[in-house]
């Protein structure tokens, strides 16, 4: 790509299905969304370091690309960003990101640990859900909430440390992450949503904290190994 570039606008590379490799110049600041949707022959991306901001969906389904690097100065990654990039095995959010989007590493298959920075006050939608390979995930204290369907199928995550200040896990958060086997629920947490535990076969023991006043339906469905829990007096509905 020629220097003088600012941006790069919305599908204008996507559904190259030959494309291996781009390097976009210093001087762009943000990505279109879908800009290489399905270039599914990618495997090499240089990002400049004034770049900003990443588009929805702007790499979803590169399903060759393995590794990349997202530059200190990105504080924004959109929706959908790195969604079924079934072989991406190596990313780092920078500490910068203030700002990301529902479904970005959705169906990442190949991804095996991650961490959100500090400053980031949600795990949005269907954030990490199907990302088979996922062991390890590293959440920072601002975390306010775990949001629906976050880490849904994630299949190999054994354990996962949910922050102090979380309040509220949502529906489907960790449905079907059968090798899941113990989890605390910070004190501060009043709503546990729908199903959020479901179908966790390896779940052994929970601890729910005294500020729990809600605990929906299904919560803990299908989950065969659970041999303890106690439900706080503090728990309403």
């Amino acid at each position: 790509l020629p220097d003088g570039l600012t941006s790069i606008g919305n599908f204008v590379f996507g559904r190259c299905s030959n494309l291996e490799s781009i390097k976009i110049p210093e001087g762009v600041t943000s990505t279109g969304i879908y800009t290489f949707f399905q270039c599914v022959s990618l495997t090499e991306v240089s990002l400049p370091d004034s770049l900003t901001s990443i588009g929805e969906g702007a790499f979803e389904e590169c399903r060759a690309l393995e590794s990349i690097k997202i530059p200190e100065g990105v504080t924004r990654i959109e929706s959908r960003a790195f969604m079924g990039c079934s072989n991406l095995s190596d990313v780092k959010i920078p500490e910068g990101v203030t700002d990301l989007g529902i479904f970005v590493f959705s169906s990442c298959k190949s991804l095996v640990s991650a961490a959100i920075p500090n400053g980031i006050e949600k795990v949005g939608a269907h954030m990490f859900a199907y990302c088979d390979n996922l062991a390890e995930v590293t959440l920072p204290n601002s975390i306010k909430s775990i949001d629906g369907t976050a880490f849904e199928k994630c299949v190999s995550l054994k354990s996962i440390k949910i922050p102090e200040g979380v309040t509220s896990i949502g529906m489907s958060a960790f449905e079907g992450c059968s090798s899941l086997e113990s989890i605390k629920i910070p004190d501060g947490a009043t709503v546990v949503r729908v199903a959020a535990f479901r179908r966790c076969a390896a779940l052994k023991s929970i601890k729910l904290p005294d500020s729990l006043t809600n605990i929906e339906e299904s919560v803990f469905s299908s989950c065969s190994g659970l041999e303890e829990v106690t439900i706080p007096k503090s728990v309403e509905s």
